[in-house]
């Protein structure tokens, strides 16, 4: 079990340390390991998706999959470098359903994600980022500890938890469940200029 109070002035590498043992909830007796954030401790934008994905999960890297190589595409199309940014996830683990020798992603429920605010407030108690980008709504819920329609806060700043702005859009793997091809691309667009909106906020 993770200790239930961490120095304020943690290091990321100590936290992500610390985090390697994390059972403060069930996600981590099937999940291959904890997945934590990376990126910059001078970033002024924190990424925050929902949780890692199959091969996020076997890796241990956030944001390695295809919604990862979307999103790494779209920032660089919009000059933002992820080296410059913090990518994590609302969830530490991998939640999955087996079929096969395949593992379906399941959605986090509240209390998993509640259980997992732990190591977001401090990741972001660490960086004191700008601006979060709410990477869908499992990522809304977590830093907000509300339930809100993407369709309604899509592209705005909302307060969040942690004394850290919120800005809300979808997650890249929405993007790509899109089956079609007009649809897909606009959204995309639509995603894009989510982005230029960060990037802006960036330099601002």
């Amino acid at each position: 079990m993770a200790t239930e109070t961490i120095s304020r002035n943690i290091s990321l590498e100590a936290l992500r340390e610390e985090a390697r043992s994390c059972t403060r909830c069930d996600l981590y007796k099937n999940a291959t390991q904890t997945v934590f954030g990376e990126g910059a401790e001078s970033a002024r934008v924190v990424f925050v998706g929902e949780q890692p994905g199959d091969r996020e999960d076997r890796e241990g890297h956030p944001f390695v999959g295809p919604a990862g190589q979307l999103f790494d595409a779209i920032l660089d199309e919009v000059g933002i470098d992820r080296k410059k940014t913090y990518v994590t996830n609302a969830v530490k683990h991998f939640k999955f359903i087996p079929r096969g020798k395949r593992r379906i992603h399941s959605k986090p429920n509240v209390g998993e994600i509640r259980a997992c605010h732990w190591w977001l407030e401090h990741e972001l108690a660490v960086l004191h980022p700008d601006v979060a980008v709410a990477l869908g709504a499992t990522a809304v819920r977590a830093l907000t500890g509300k339930s809100l329609p993407i369709t309604r806060a899509r592209g705005t700043v909302i307060e969040g938890l942690d004394a850290v702005p919120v800005f809300v859009t979808v997650h890249p793997s929405y993007l790509l469940r899109i089956p079609d091809p007009a649809a897909r691309e606009e959204e995309r667009k639509r995603f894009t200029e989510d982005m230029r909106k960060v990037e802006t906020m960036m330099r601002g």
